[in-house]
């Protein structure tokens, strides 16, 4: 997002008679909103960690929690990044938790009694095809909500809240009711869950380096842009910054993550399996980075590509800004609302995915209230429910929020329904707080 926006740096009046943080802050164009949401992470991870060492002896800020919130997260911030654009237009889907339960449902289904009938168990193309046919049919239920909200004129509320009911009644008649387990081996893999969840401890390091080497030449690319079309540009100490935080905080994720060791009992049926003697020490194998972790960033880069770079992306946010305009301007609105929605159900396909291969079954309870935490993690991130602003990196940020909170409650013992009172207090507060932001703008 950096790339889009103007630097504010020269050397008029304005930035003279700015305070060095104003100042340091227009140099290197960071958003403050993004900025206030990592502030308020910071103080909720080590108000729970505080808390949790005062009250209860143990602690929040361990490696292996964070691992665990970071794989825990992973859905609803598949989720949001869809939620973003759909908001974004000044709509909202209520049925992404019913998609997700009926896909997942299916995908189940598929895997525990369809398929193996005529490809066997544990077949190299079970996980295969049951993922391509989820995708299609979670597509294919966001185009055809998308169509009705589109062609016929009727609200995206009163769609997708029948999609709430329809999608989750049909859920349950896949199988009445029933829990559908176990799934393929390879299946699981995009769960995270066990020793094959995760890419291990060198090849976690390898993606950190080439996420570097991505974020300076992002920088570098989009110096020469700006360049190109003689937009402004930050200084060159503002560009390093960026580069060095960048990358120091890649690199400290991935030491977090490397941190985090198998189980022993993990260890040695390792050890037993690839004939590896035993040391009396034991084997400190890490985790590495959790194989839904990898899909949730890849999401991410992917809609942020599309949201920031290309024109279906610059399309969403002019519908958004204003409807009747981007019509006039030639921009086919409804052709762009089906495809947002159809976006949004392949997303809730994913989502499915990654959280039946979690819990290694298809429960008929899976994804409920899960549109409320998606569009909670939206709001918050910055996207305005009055349409025109919104970014991926924020709605994900705000995924992690709320997964922190559930998480950090759930140590604590608060119980369920305070909980529930808490995501409440904090999305009415995140939507005031976008109201008197957008008020001091104009």
């Amino acid at each position: 997002m950096a790339d889009m926006t103007q630097s504010t740096t020269s050397s008029g009046p304005r930035s003279a008679d700015a305070g060095p943080i104003t100042r340091f802050l227009r140099a290197t164009e960071i958003d403050t909103r993004l900025l206030g949401m990592i502030g308020a992470l910071l103080i909720i991870w080590i108000g729970f960690d505080l808390y949790l060492r005062i009250f209860d002896g143990r602690e929040f800020l361990t490696a292996r929690n964070l691992w665990n919130l970071s794989v825990q997260t992973c859905e609803i911030a598949v989720l949001a990044t869809g939620m973003v654009l759909v908001i974004v237009t000044r709509n909202i889907d209520l049925s992404v938790g019913s998609v997700l339960g009926f896909v997942a449902m299916i995908m189940g289904v598929m895997q525990a009694k369809w398929l193996p009938q005529y490809l066997g168990f544990d077949s190299s193309w079970t996980w295969i095809i049951t993922l391509i046919c989820g995708l299609v049919i979670g597509t294919a239920i966001g185009a055809f909500q998308g169509g009705i909200i589109a062609f016929m004129n009727v609200p995206s509320f009163i769609v997708t809240l029948g999609g709430l009911l329809v999608w989750r009644g049909l859920a349950w008649y896949v199988t009445s009711g029933q829990t559908v387990a176990p799934m393929d081996s390879t299946f699981v893999i995009m769960g995270g869950s066990g020793a094959t969840g995760s890419i291990g401890a060198t090849w976690s390091w390898v993606v950190g380096v080439l996420a570097c080497v991505m974020i300076v030449a992002s920088i570098v690319g989009s110096r020469r842009q700006r360049k190109r079309f003689g937009f402004p540009r930050r200084p060159l100490w503002a560009e390093y910054f960026l580069g060095c935080l960048g990358s120091v905080l890649v690199l400290g994720t991935i030491y977090l993550f490397n941190s985090y060791n198998w189980p022993v009992g993990i260890a040695k049926r390792y050890a037993t399996e690839h004939n590896i003697t035993w040391p009396e020490a034991g084997l400190d194998i890490p985790y590495g980075i959790a194989v839904p972790v990898l899909i949730a960033v890849l999401i991410g880069i992917v809609m942020t590509f599309i949201a920031t770079r290309l024109r279906f992306g610059r399309y969403v946010f002019a519908i958004g800004g204003n409807p009747e305009a981007a019509e006039l301007a030639g921009i086919k609105t409804r052709w762009v609302i089906v495809k947002i929605f159809a976006l949004m159900g392949f997303l809730a396909a994913v989502a499915a995915a990654i959280s039946t291969a979690r819990l290694n079954s298809a429960v008929n309870s899976q994804g409920t209230t899960y549109e409320l935490f998606t569009i909670a993690a939206a709001v918050i991130g910055g996207t305005s429910l009055a349409g025109g602003s919104g970014t991926v990196a924020g709605a994900m940020l705000g995924a992690l929020v709320m997964q922190s909170l559930q998480s950090g409650m759930g140590l604590a013992n608060v119980d369920t329904p305070i909980q529930n009172v808490v995501v409440g207090i904090v999305l009415v507060v995140a939507v005031w707080l976008d109201i008197v932001y957008r008020s001091r703008a104009k």
